[in-house]
């Protein structure tokens, strides 16, 4: 079977669940002495930046692993008063860069990642960061270069996990799965986290290849590693409801529509109700979906409008707010996937004015 996960040699890491406890811990720790002014004013601007700066990257980590827009959303605004209060500081810019490029704002990621080199910023970490944004862009040539750059300052791990995930993206499986083996090999840290986002990436990249079981394998792995891992289990749910396993979707999915405001688990829990019957609470999920997608696409239309579009071309039923949408995200990336996404939109539209007429 392809996509089997290495076994020459698993790190050993920290419990996923303890981590998790204490990324809560480092987040309120942090917080709670940058809201003490007297403590701010003793250790002065710079010191206030630096831990402003880790708390915001704390709380990204924790946005992804949990699947929580509201810590997203805190860091962003975290990192715009960093930014106002030291507005050349490089590490400033570099966290405020960070948050737009999560929330797919990827211009003015760019443009903060320019200004923090002046601004003292580590080139090599940088170059990292220019890579995923050109990455996320299609601007492959151009990211796979900057990772190199950046590798030469950069663990082998760090280096070898992003062109791991880059390769994959472009669909060049087996030179991926060749890195991915390889990264890990390479890691020698104790946190589980880098490991479950190399697991499910890696998950990603078989699913959208059509192979569900090693798409299936490489999700475990990541839940293994980190059990409340949102997106792992979120897509292993996914993964379910292809084979036709709703009653295993719907076991995933409910934990999630309760720890994650991510409305793409509602949405998807909702199919997975309808598959095994309970229409009634099927469609009380959609509409918990429709009304959270509307909301986000409204405050984050460049991060959200390609799931929004996907929702409302399959559970949401409207072709035409899912055409809507797929033109926005193409407006906003012309990249393959969202040509394809925009493709699939005007199908599904031709579909139903062929059906009315």
């Amino acid at each position: 079977m392809t996509g089997v996960l290495a076994q020459e040699r698993e790190p050993v890491t920290t419990s996923g669940t303890i981590a998790v406890m204490n990324l809560h811990a480092q987040i309120d720790g942090l917080a709670v002495r940058l809201s003490r002014p007297a403590t701010a004013q003793a250790q002065g601007t710079r010191w206030a930046v630096t831990q402003g700066a880790a708390l915001v990257d704390l709380l990204n980590l924790r946005g992804h692993l949990l699947g929580r827009v509201a810590d997203y959303e805190q860091a962003a605004e975290l990192a715009e008063r960093l930014v106002r209060a030291a507005p050349e500081d490089g590490t400033a810019l570099l966290a405020r860069a960070r948050t737009r490029a999560t929330l797919h704002r990827f211009a003015e990621a760019a443009a903060d990642l320019g200004a923090a080199g002046p601004g003292g910023a580590d080139e090599a970490v940088l170059d990292a960061e220019r890579a995923v944004v050109l990455q996320a862009l299609g601007c492959y040539a151009e990211a796979v270069a900057l990772i190199h750059t950046a590798g030469q300052r950069q663990s082998d791990f760090t280096t070898l996990g992003a062109l791991a995930v880059l390769h994959a993206e472009r669909g060049e499986t087996t030179e991926a799965e060749r890195l991915f083996d390889e990264a890990r090999r390479h890691y020698r840290g104790t946190s589980p986290f880098p490991l479950a986002q190399l697991d499910f990436r890696r998950g990603v990249m078989w699913h959208r290849e059509g192979d569900l079981d090693a798409a299936r394998s490489s999700y475990e792995a990541a839940r293994r590693r980190v059990p409340g891992y949102a997106p792992a289990l979120g897509h292993l749910a996914e993964v379910e409801l292809l084979r036709g396993a709703f009653h295993a979707a719907v076991d995933l999915l409910r934990p999630l529509t309760r720890t994650s405001d991510d409305p793409e688990y509602a949405a998807h829990l909702a199919a997975a109700l309808h598959a095994v019957g309970r229409v009634h609470e099927a469609k009380q999920w959609r509409e918990r979906a429709a009304a959270r997608y509307d909301d986000l696409v409204l405050r984050h239309p460049e991060a959200y409008a390609d799931h929004a579009a996907d929702f409302w071309l399959t559970v949401g039923a409207d072709a035409g707010r899912g055409l809507h949408l797929a033109l926005q995200n193409l407006a906003f990336r012309q990249t393959d996937r969202a040509r394809a996404l925009f493709q699939r939109a005007v199908l599904a539209q031709n579909r139903v004015a062929q059906a009315a007429a």
